[in-house]
Formats: structure tokens, C-alpha cells, sequence
């Protein structure tokens, strides 16, 4: 018996410390061997001899990330799996599309080698296909999302949202009115190939108001000679509706590349456990495209987005006084509940998005390039409100954004240094349709930007790099608005503003306030690399953001969300002074990572619910926006097991406390403690087989201040007063989610995939903290979906 324990942990020993290598050799596209090639192979770095041989020792059985790269020659990456001694050679061709290569990765990521970076990638998005950016956004630890309803999300980053955290598509910051709560990204998920969030020096790139980071959406590209596609059709249960995205790359040896992406999207109203979201479904119709020419010593292109969304707003959501507020709350249902349809009818909303860019760089010399790029956004937006006449299919708000954007950047590059050096000019007018019949939330202004800024990276030694940047911001913004004179008068402008009043309208003044803003911003960290694999990022960054226009002027009914809302012509910047550190640490299967922040902003502006008013179009219940100064401090975990060949786990979690300092209290609106596990199953040997599971918890918050009112409402024909509660959380809730997939290959390099998944596979019944219309219903329920992806 012990002889055979003996050898039961002699052979366990054997298998556990079972090390392999990898060897192989490059060639060029003439079969020469090529020195000094780059191969990355998990943690492991090496290059080729000379005779194009390279060899990396000491592998244990698993699933590896091979990336092997040589100037001027198309790069090579995949997945690798090593379960005994492995051979792999392998021919490398010129790149024809070698600058826009470069051009990507020094303008989004590797520009900075000390940003917090996390990424998701088509892969991941391609199973958001029917549903949001902001959706897919939380895939990515420490993003949360702020909702209004079952389709319009926005993703919240670090408790911070909206014009805190910039949204770049393609290089080009979104503007497309993410002032409101009920404003989501107007972008369309299938046009990207990968999602970022970025913390760190090189967010000055895009501005100096990223207090929070920004959102990096990186187009489909293509880098060799050859044409692919790809289309996702998919069916949901839940809104009993689909979507269609189908797209089309080609790239040429003579430097051309283009591409095309076309999306569909119809559902009807979205359901709960026990009762119809009335009035929930929503529609979309969007394409993009881009051509570009690479040479070596220049690369020019041009892109066009347009994102058509019509979007149904839950009727319930939408009251007429005080008492079904406080009914709805109470009695925690719905106060209207119709059969399913799917009709999109008032309250809605209509956005449609334009965005145009041309880019053009000029390699300069060895070490340096420069390139300037202009982009033009069209965005209008409309919001529909019920009516007293039925027949009236005006909007209620009717907004037209146009932007204009020049910016110019010099790049430069050489041995340990690196510097990025621009400036940007600014251009926006916005117009509210005065044919809806209703006073606009949101006045006419022009506003005019201007910026410059400046990022050094340095890198001591291969385990030490360290950056810094700066950045000046000069705006100014030009108002025309008319003010009910009560309104005025009673939030004192009569006596701090009287300057901006140009023209008197009997029970109006016509005013034209005009604010200037300069604004300051700066980052610097370093990037330290230990032994075993450690990593250890930190960053300290101040970061200014001026009042938006919605904060300053807002006055009126948002019809889209069914509250008045009142800005202050007398709210200051926001100043935000944030240190931010990552450590990730890297065994040979497993991997952890902890982002612990906190930051510190003075001035913070957030929108406060302070009571009732009376219109008559009915009662509303008020949000004014005030200042204070805030404290945010959290950390996000994220970590990953390669448990064996098959199996594999995921998980992260994220904490924040947002805390007032002025009035010692808490911040409305922060995210509560949350944490997802995911555990899958692959088998690349049946048709690459994929089962997984996702386990959500979102406890309780209970650390949020209390805006709770008095008033009173009619009961029995009767005054009665009553504490409206506005303010308590939502209870802890856990959802489970189910995945599976299965791959064909029905012809020559082409695949057919097939996707089940199952979103709230339990049919929790569940509010969410962070959704604006938790008042009035609750979150949607189970949903089956079935995916086809074709690839070709």
C-alpha cells in the first residue's frame, strides 16, 4: 500500500511539474530567416537568432496568448494550447497597412504604457449584438450602468457619468447631447470591434474634463489582403423581437481598406415576471462605413456614422400629480398595465446621429509623424409627450446639435522618449425648434472650444516607465433664453444676472448669458514591472470640467423622464483631483488585478429631487441642480483561473462610497456594491463548444442620502399628508445567466455559430438602484435569445 502511495504522488508530482517548450522559426514571405522577430507568449518574451529560430522553455499545459511581431510585416496573434513539446513556424508578409497599424495603437493604447486600460473584445461585444453600448460596456469591471427603462443605458465609470466620462468612437469624441440621465450613447454596438476604458495621462488627449475616464471605441479594421464578413442574426423572447448587423471588410496589398456595417433592430414592449412594460419597445436602423489608403509615408481616410433610434418610454413612468407618484411607490405596481404590443407610442424619444470624420497623417522622418483630423456631427433629438390632444404629434422638445472639430497632432518618438504634442478647435450651435408648443428645457447657444495639450512618456529601464501631460481649455458659451420673470425672480437672478436681460416679453425676459471657462488639467504616473510577473500602475491627475448647458439653463418639464428640472446660472467648475493605482499579478493560470481609487472634486454637480410643482399639464416632481464637494473612494477587483483545458472561471467585483463632505452625508446615485462570476466550459474539439454560466449580485446600497418630502395628496376626498420616499434603495437582488455555443463550418473557411442564452434564467423579480423609472415598475424579466453568426 505505501509503495503504491508512493507512486500515486511520485506520478502526481511528475504531472504537476510536466514543463514544455515552444520552438519554431520565422521566415520571411521569401523563406529567409528573419532576426531579432518579437515573441510574446503569455508573460514569456523572446526573439529570433539569426537563422530565425527562437525558443521559449518551461511551459506548463495550458491555453497561452502568442503575439509575434517584426517592423514594416503584418503582425501575428492567437491562442495557442501547449500540452507537450510544440513546434511552430511560421511565414511573415509586409504590411501594407503597416502606419494605420501603428496609428491605432499609439492614439488609443499604447500611446501610454501607464493607463489603467481594460478591454473587451468582438467576441464579447458580438453577444450584445441586440441591445446597447452601455449594455456591453459592463462586461468591464468597475462599470455600472445608469438606466431609464430596459433600453436607454448609460454606462457609469467609477460613480461618475455622462459628460465625466467621454465616449471616442473612431477618434472623435460623441457629442450628441449626454447631458440627461435618459440620454444614452448614440452609437451602435456592431460598428465597433473593441470596447476600452482608460484611466490616465493620455484621456487629455480627447479633454480635460474626463474626471472619470473615457470610453474608447475602436472600429472594424482590417490590416492584410483579403475580404471577410460577418452577419448576427438575433432572436429574443423578451420584447418578442430581433435584430439583424451584418458587416463587410476588404483590405489590398496596394493599401486601400474599407468597410461597411448596416444594423436592424425591432422589439416590441418588454415584459416583467408578472405584467407587461407597456409601452417599451424600441427600433433601430443604423450603418456606418470607412475607406481608407495606406501608404509609407502617409495613410488619409474618411468614415461615416448614422445612428437612427426611436425609443418607447414605459407609459407608467409617466404621471399626472403627486398622488400616483406616491401610489406607485407604495404599492410597488404599475399604475398602467396594457396588453403587448408593439406600437411605440407617447411618451418616446427620436434621435437620429451623423457623425462625418477625414484623417490624414504624414510620416515626417524616422521618429516623428503628424496628423490632422476635422469632424462634423449632426445630432437631433426629439421627445414626445401624451398630450391633451391626441392628434398633436408634435414633440415636445425638438434639439438640433450640429459640432465642428479641427484637431492636429504631432508625434514623436525616438529611444527611451516619446511625445504627443496637439491642439483642437471647437465649434457648436445648437437650436431648439420653437414649433412644438412647449417651452424648450434646453435654450439656443453657441459654444466655442479650444485646447492644447502635451503627454511625455519616458522609459527608464525595461521594468520603469514613467508619463506625464498637460492641458489648457479655453470655452466659451453664448446663451439666448427666454426666463419666465417669476422663475427669475425666484431663484434670485434679479439681482446677481440682471445684465444678461436684453429685451422684455410682458411675463418674460428675454436674456443672453454668456460664460467663459478656462480650464487646467494635468497626469502623471509610472509603470513599474516586478519580478514574477507583477505589475503596479499609479497615476495622480487633476481634471476640470465646466457646468454644461442643462446644468446652467435647464428650466422646464423633461418630458422624457416626466420631471421638472432647474438649472444655476450660478454653478462653478467642477475641479477633480483623482489617484488612481492598479496591481496585477500573473501566475501561469491564474490572474488578479485590484484597482483601488479615490478622488476628491470640489464643486461636484449633481441633480437633487427637492419637491413637487404644479403645471397643468400636471404635478411633477422637481430635480434642481446644486453643487457641493465630494469624496469618491472604491476599489474594482477583477481575476481569472484557467482551471484546465476545458474548464475556466472569471469573476470581479467593485465598491465605491461617495460620500458629501460639506453636509457629511452620502451622494445620490452611486453604484452599490456589486459582483459577477462566471464559470465556462470550451472543447475546441467539438466544434469549439462553449457552456457557461454568470452568476450577478447587487446588494443593497445602503449608503445613499435621504431626499424623502412632505406633501399631501387626496385620499376620500380629502387632503392627507403623506412622506413621498424618493430615496430608498432598491433590495439586494442575484440573477443567473446562461450561455451556450456551437460552431459549423458549412464551407471553406467559413463558420456558422449558434448561440443560446438565457438572461434572469430564474425570473427574478428584481429593481434595479441605478434605473430612474425603479418608482414605477420593475426590471424586465426572463429572456430567451437564440443567435446565428455567420462568418465568411
Amino acid at each position: 500500500m505505501q509503495r503504491l502511495l508512493l507512486c500515486v504522488f511520485l506520478l502526481s508530482h511528475i504531472i504537476v511539474s510536466a514543463q514544455y517548450s515552444l520552438k519554431g522559426t520565422i521566415t520571411n514571405e521569401n523563406n529567409v530567416p528573419i532576426n531579432d522577430v518579437h515573441i510574446h507568449l503569455g508573460n514569456k518574451i523572446t526573439t529570433t537568432n539569426s537563422e530565425g529560430k527562437y525558443s521559449i522553455e518551461n511551459l506548463i499545459e495550458g491555453n497561452y496568448k502568442l503575439y509575434i511581431s517584426y517592423i514594416g510585416y503584418e503582425s501575428i496573434s492567437k491562442t495557442i494550447l501547449i500540452t507537450e513539446n510544440t513546434e511552430f513556424s511560421i511565414q511573415l508578409f509586409p504590411s501594407v497597412t503597416n502606419l494605420e497599424s501603428v496609428v491605432v495603437s499609439e492614439r488609443i493604447m499604447k500611446n501610454s504604457t501607464i493607463d489603467n486600460e481594460q478591454k473587451i473584445n468582438s467576441e464579447t461585444i458580438e453577444n450584445y449584438s441586440n441591445v446597447t453600448l452601455g449594455d456591453a460596456l459592463k462586461e468591464i469591471s468597475g462599470v455600472s450602468t445608469l438606466k431609464s427603462g430596459t433600453t436607454i443605458v448609460k454606462p457609469v465609470v467609477n460613480g461618475l457619468h455622462s459628460f465625466r466620462v467621454p465616449v471616442i468612437s473612431d477618434n472623435v469624441r460623441l457629442e450628441d447631447q449626454q447631458w440627461g440621465v435618459e440620454h444614452a450613447p448614440n452609437f451602435d454596438v456592431n460598428a465597433a470591434n473593441s470596447l476600452s476604458v482608460l484611466k490616465g495621462a493620455s484621456t487629455l488627449q480627447y479633454g480635460g474634463n474626463a474626471i472619470g475616464g473615457i470610453v474608447v471605441i475602436e472600429p472594424i479594421s482590417l490590416k492584410k489582403d483579403t475580404i471577410i464578413g460577418k452577419t448576427i442574426i438575433t432572436g429574443a423572447s423578451n420584447g418578442r423581437g430581433g435584430s439583424i448587423s451584418s458587416s463587410l471588410t476588404k483590405g489590398t496589398r496596394k493599401g486601400w481598406a474599407w468597410n461597411i456595417v448596416g444594423t436592424a433592430k425591432y422589439f416590441g414592449d418588454r415584459e416583467a415576471q408578472n405584467y407587461v412594460l407597456s409601452n417599451t419597445g424600441n427600433r433601430e436602423q443604423n450603418f456606418s462605413g470607412n475607406l481608407k489608403y495606406v501608404q509609407d509615408n502617409y495613410s488619409i481616410s474618411g468614415s461615416y456614422n448614422f445612428y437612427n433610434a426611436q425609443m418607447g418610454i414605459l407609459k407608467a413612468s409617466h404621471i399626472g400629480n403627486v398622488t400616483d407618484l406616491y401610489n406607485a411607490i407604495t404599492n410597488q405596481e404599475p399604475y398602467i398595465v396594457e396588453p403587448f404590443s408593439y406600437n411605440i407610442n407617447r411618451p418616446k424619444q427620436e434621435v437620429q446621429h451623423h457623425l462625418a470624420k477625414l484623417f490624414y497623417e504624414q510620416k515626417l522622418n524616422d521618429f516623428s509623424k503628424i496628423d490632422f483630423q476635422y469632424a462634423f456631427q449632426f445630432n437631433n433629438r426629439k421627445e414626445f409627450d401624451v398630450r391633451r390632444n391626441s392628434e398633436d404629434e408634435r414633440p415636445a422638445l425638438d434639439l438640433n446639435l450640429a459640432s465642428h472639430n479641427f484637431q492636429t497632432n504631432y508625434k514623436y518618438s525616438k529611444e527611451s522618449w516619446k511625445f504627443t504634442n496637439g491642439i483642437n478647435f471647437g465649434y457648436q450651435n445648437n437650436v431648439a425648434n420653437p414649433n412644438t408648443g412647449v417651452r424648450p428645457l434646453i435654450p439656443n447657444f453657441d459654444k466655442f472650444d479650444f485646447g492644447i495639450y502635451s503627454i511625455t512618456n519616458y522609459k527608464i529601464d525595461n521594468s520603469l516607465k514613467i508619463e506625464g501631460g498637460i492641458r489648457y481649455d479655453f470655452s466659451r458659451i453664448m446663451a439666448s433664453k427666454y426666463y419666465l420673470k417669476s422663475r427669475w425672480d425666484e431663484r434670485g437672478y434679479d439681482e446677481d444676472f440682471s445684465q444678461f436681460i436684453v429685451e422684455d416679453y410682458g411675463t418674460q425676459w428675454l436674456t443672453k448669458p454668456t460664460f467663459d471657462y478656462h480650464n487646467f488639467a494635468g497626469s502623471i504616473g509610472f509603470n513599474k514591472q516586478f519580478h514574477h510577473e507583477i505589475n503596479w500602475l499609479f497615476s495622480i491627475g487633476l481634471a476640470t470640467r465646466n457646468p454644461n448647458v442643462s446644468e446652467l439653463f435647464s428650466d422646464g418639464l423633461h418630458h422624457a423622464i416626466g420631471q421638472i428640472e432647474l438649472g444655476d446660472l450660478r454653478l462653478q467648475q467642477e475641479k477633480a483631483l483623482k489617484i488612481n493605482s492598479t496591481i496585477r499579478k500573473e501566475w501561469k493560470k491564474v490572474t488578479l488585478e485590484a484597482n483601488p481609487f479615490i478622488s476628491r472634486i470640489a464643486d461636484f454637480i449633481y441633480l437633487q429631487p427637492t419637491g413637487f410643482e404644479t403645471t397643468i399639464r400636471g404635478a411633477f416632481p422637481v430635480w434642481e441642480y446644486n453643487q457641493t464637494d465630494a469624496l469618491l473612494t472604491g476599489i474594482d477587483v477583477s481575476g481569472s483561473w484557467i482551471i484546465n483545458k476545458h474548464f475556466s472561471y472569471s469573476g470581479n467585483l467593485a465598491y465605491i462610497i461617495g460620500r458629501d463632505i460639506k453636509t457629511d452625508d452620502y451622494l445620490i446615485d452611486m453604484p452599490p456594491f456589486n459582483t459577477t462570476h462566471s464559470i465556462q466550459y470550451k472543447n475546441e474539439k467539438w466544434n469549439n463548444l462553449l457552456l457557461g454560466l454568470k452568476s450577478e449580485t447587487v446588494l443593497k446600497q445602503t449608503n445613499y442620502p435621504n431626499f424623502n418630502f412632505e406633501t399631501n395628496i387626496v385620499v376620500d376626498g380629502n387632503l392627507t399628508p403623506v412622506t413621498v420616499d424618493i430615496s430608498s434603495p432598491t433590495k439586494t437582488y442575484s440573477l443567473l445567466h446562461f450561455q451556450a455555443e456551437y460552431q459549423f463550418s458549412i464551407f471553406k473557411n467559413k463558420t456558422l455559430a449558434t448561440a443560446f442564452s438565457v438572461q434572469n434564467l430564474l425570473n427574478t423579480n428584481y429593481r434595479d438602484y441605478l434605473n430612474r423609472q425603479r418608482f414605477y415598475a420593475e426590471e424586465m424579466g426572463r429572456n430567451f435569445q437564440i443567435q446565428l453568426k455567420f462568418n465568411y
